[in-house]
C-alpha cells in the first residue's frame, strides 16, 4: 500500500521507508488496526483529534449522512449549523460572561486561524501580527504569517508579507520578565493581531509561566490589538480544563478551535465576541470569507455530539485520572541520562531528550511494538504523548514499558 501511495501522492507528504508508515484500516477507542490486521495503541489521538477516543461521534455522522450530507453553508445553511453556532457561543463567550459569541467556520485548523487574522484586520484596520518562536498555526499562507518554526515558513517567505513580529515564548519566570520588557518595546499601533497558543504543541509542548496570558491580555487592551488564542490543539479538555486559557481565567477576543471539535470530521471554527465579529460588514449576499463546505452538516452534527460529551462532568474526571496515570508511568523515564525534562499539562506530555535522532529512532521501535507516538519540537527532540482521554492505566503502563525499552535497547 505504501509503495502504491508513493506512485500517486506528492513525495513531500507521506514519509515512506522500509519501516514506515503503517496504513490504517480501522480504529476504536484508543486502538488502531492496520491493513495487515496488526493492532496498535495510539498515544497521539490522531494528532489530537480523537479526544474521547475513536468513533465516539460516529453515530451522529451516520444519522446525519442518511438525511443531509451537504448544504449551501453561506447561502442556504443546514439546521445543524445554527445549533452548532449556538452551542459554541454558550461554551465560550457566554460561559466566560462576555455575551454572545459569533462563529466563522472552516474545514481545517489553519482556516480558523486565517479567519481570525482577517477578523482582526476588520476590527482594527491594522495588518501587523505579533506571534511567537516555536508557534505552529497550520500551513496555509495566512497561517504561515504567524509561524514560529523556520522549517515550515522559510521555503515560502518570498511570497509572505513582511507584517509579522515574533517574540520568544517564555518558559519560566525569568524569561517572562524579559518577555514583558520586550513586549513593552513594540509599537502597538502597528499590531492588529496577537496570535498565540496558550500552550505550545508542535513547538515542543511548552507550558508558559502563570501570568503570561494576562500580560498579553493587558497589552492588547492598551494597544487595541486583538488577542487570538489558537486552541486547536489544546481545546476541549486536552490540558485538563475545557480550554487551556481557563487555567489563567484569561478571555481572548477570538478563539480558534478544530481537531477534537468533531472527533474526526474536517471542521474548524473561529469564535469571537460579538463586539469583534460585528466589525465584519453585514453581508449583502456575497460573503468576504467563505468556502463551499462551510458548516457542512455532517461535521456540524458530529461537533454537536462532541460538545454534548465534553459538557459532561465525567469527561473532566476521565482526563484527570488518565493524566495522573500518565505522569506516574512517565516518571520512570527521568532515570535515563538523556531525558532532561518531562513537562506538559493534562494529557499533553512532552519528554525532552538530547537528540531528535534519538526520539525518531525510539518512535520507530515503538511502532514495531504496537505503539503509535510522534516526535515534537522544532528539531524533533521531544517525545510527545497526547493519548485519548479513554486510555486505561493498563494501556498507559504498557506504552511506557515499550517506550523505555525503545530508548534503552
Amino acid at each position: 500500500m505504501a509503495k502504491r501511495l508513493q506512485q500517486v501522492e506528492c513525495r513531500n507528504t507521506t514519509y515512506i521507508s522500509g519501516d514506515w508508515p503503517i496504513i490504517w484500516e480501522r480504529a476504536e477507542g484508543a486502538n488502531v488496526w492496520d491493513v495487515d490486521g496488526n493492532r496498535y495503541l495510539d498515544m497521539t489521538s490522531g494528532f489530537g483529534v480523537a479526544g474521547i477516543g475513536y468513533g465516539f461521534t460516529g453515530d451522529a455522522l451516520r444519522e446525519q449522512s442518511s438525511v443531509l450530507m451537504h448544504a449551501m453553508g453561506d447561502v442556504h445553511p443546514a439546521r445543524v449549523k445554527v445549533e452548532l453556532c449556538e452551542a459554541l457561543s454558550e461554551m465560550t463567550f457566554e460561559r466566560w460572561g462576555k455575551g454572545k459569541g459569533k462563529c466563522l467556520f472552516g474545514n481545517s485548523g489553519f482556516e480558523a486561524v486565517e479567519a481570525a487574522l482577517k477578523s482582526a484586520v476588520m476590527a482594527t484596520g491594522r495588518g501587523g501580527i505579533l506571534s511567537f518562536e516555536g508557534g505552529y498555526h497550520g500551513l496555509g499562507y495566512g497561517a504561515l504569517l504567524g509561524a514560529g518554526i523556520d522549517w515550515f515558513r522559510k521555503p515560502f517567505e518570498g511570497q509572505l508579507a513582511k507584517v509579522s513580529e515574533r517574540l520568544k515564548f517564555p518558559i519560566n519566570g525569568e524569561e517572562l520578565e524579559i518577555f514583558s520588557e520586550e513586549l513593552g518595546k513594540i509599537d502597538g499601533s502597528r499590531i492588529g493581531a496577537v496570535l498565540v497558543e496558550p500552550i505550545q504543541g508542535r513547538g515542543g509542548i511548552i507550558v508558559p509561566p502563570t501570568g503570561f496570558l494576562k500580560i498579553l491580555r493587558d497589552w492588547c487592551d492598551e494597544s487595541g490589538a486583538i488577542l487570538i488564542f489558537d486552541e486547536i490543539y489544546t481545546g476541549f479538555w486536552r490540558t485538563g480544563k475545557l480550554f487551556a486559557c481557563d487555567w489563567e481565567n484569561v478571555v481572548p477576543d477570538l478563539i480558534c478551535l478544530g481537531k477534537a471539535l468533531s472527533g474526526g470530521f474536517p471542521i474548524s471554527v473561529c469564535v469571537g465576541s460579538a463586539e469583534i465579529m460585528d466589525k465584519w460588514p453585514e453581508t449583502d449576499g456575497e460573503a468576504l470569507h467563505t468556502s463551499t463546505f462551510l458548516g457542512n452538516p455532517m461535521g456540524c452534527a458530529m461537533a454537536l455530539e462532541a460538545l454534548r460529551r465534553y459538557s459532561d462532568v465525567g469527561c473532566e474526571r476521565m482526563v484527570a485520572e488518565a493524566t495522573a496515570n500518565l505522569l506516574a508511568a512517565a516518571g520512570s523515564l527521568l532515570d535515563l541520562e538523556f531525558v532532561t525534562e518531562i513537562r506538559g499539562r493534562g494529557l499533553m506530555l512532552g519528554i525532552q531528550t538530547d537528540s531528535g535522532d534519538r526520539v525518531i529512532g525510539a518512535v520507530k521501535k515503538m511502532l514495531k511494538n504496537g505503539i503509535i507516538a510522534l516526535p515534537d519540537g522544532p528539531v524533533g527532540d521531544v517525545l510527545a504523548f497526547t493519548p485519548p482521554f479513554s486510555v486505561t492505566v493498563e494501556e498507559i503502563d504498557h506504552a511506557l514499558r515499550v517506550t523505555l525499552q525503545a530508548f534503552t535497547e
